[in-house]
């Protein structure tokens, strides 16, 4: 299993310091990680900015650091809301379009995409529909560029386990594989090891980092008394460390014949706070942690 860590962790969102991508891949060699997953937005790697000159720089400190670029993780939204006369969906597919070709230049094998948001200007089997036509047309084009697109249970459209699997046979394309996290499906109670095993056969990636479930409250007055709010804070803490069982989802994964890439993220804010050093600490938790129960 190879062990990558995203470079959205050190894109300076949720108040995080900020490395730029040939100091993240310098840090992320440092700490030991076998590849990297570059985020395929402002201020890292968005196509609007690439030049040649960019791709050479960021392959130069690959080169030079020893160290594999994996996943280009792109954002997307196939929902298609707004104007109907604006061409969303079109936007949207020619960016990974444009991310898959910034993969092959930098031997990353993947381009990892989201489905859509629920929206209420849709039927939920028209938007699914939507979804799954938007997706073949992504796989195809990326497949001329010998790229993997790697569907993440984020997004509401196919987010549970069942729906997502139904989702991938719909889409029917040999290079659309699943990008399976343990975050959704905990937060959602599905079993982890049940839900690993069975998605493993068609997953390329996963992406983890772990959570502590803070409750929520709202005082009534009149009834000196609390009321239980849903749903609850999630907030980020060292790997390990957190509600999520990862234990029962890697095990789930390996008996279901996963061998990919597991990458680490900080995508939200984490205890302790954003200083460079604090990210470092997390990062470095996850490699240890991974090492010392499966690898």
């Amino acid at each position: 299993m190879k062990l990558c860590l995203f470079s959205v962790s050190y894109a300076g969102f949720w108040g995080q310091s900020t490395l730029n991508l040939t100091e993240f891949i310098a840090q992320s060699s440092q700490l030991g990680y076998d590849s990297v997953m570059l985020m395929g937005k402002r201020p890292h790697l968005s196509p609007l900015d690439v030049t040649p000159e960019k791709v050479a720089s960021i392959q130069h400190a690959l080169d030079e650091h020893q160290i594999k670029c994996s996943i280009i993780g792109g954002y997307t939204d196939f929902s298609g809301t707004g104007a109907a006369e604006v061409p969303f969906l079109e936007f949207q597919i020619q960016y990974v379009q444009q991310l898959a070709q910034l993969a092959q230049q930098l031997g990353a094998s993947t381009v990892r995409i989201f489905t859509a948001y629920d929206s209420p200007q849709q039927t939920p089997h028209a938007l699914w529909c939507q979804v799954v036509s938007a997706l073949q047309e992504c796989c195809d084009r990326a497949a001329a560029y010998n790229v993997t697109v790697a569907v993440q249970n984020h997004h509401d459209v196919g987010v549970h386990s069942d729906a997502l699997l139904e989702l991938l046979h719909d889409i029917d394309r040999p290079n659309c594989k699943l990008g399976f996290d343990a975050w959704s499906p905990a937060l959602r109670e599905e079993n982890l090891f049940e839900a690993a095993r069975k998605m493993a056969p068609y997953t390329a990636i996963t992406t983890n980092a772990d959570y502590i479930r803070l409750p929520r409250f709202n005082y009534q007055p009149e009834v000196i008394n609390y009321q239980r709010l849903q749903p609850d804070i999630v907030r980020a803490v060292k790997f390990g460390t957190g509600f999520i069982d990862y234990s029962a989802f890697f095990h789930g994964l390996k008996e279901g014949g996963f061998n990919g890439t597991a990458t680490y993220e900080m995508c939200s804010p984490i205890r302790g706070g954003g200083s460079l050093e604090n990210l470092n600490d997390f990062a470095a938790e996850y490699l240890t942690w991974m090492k010392t129960h499966l690898i």
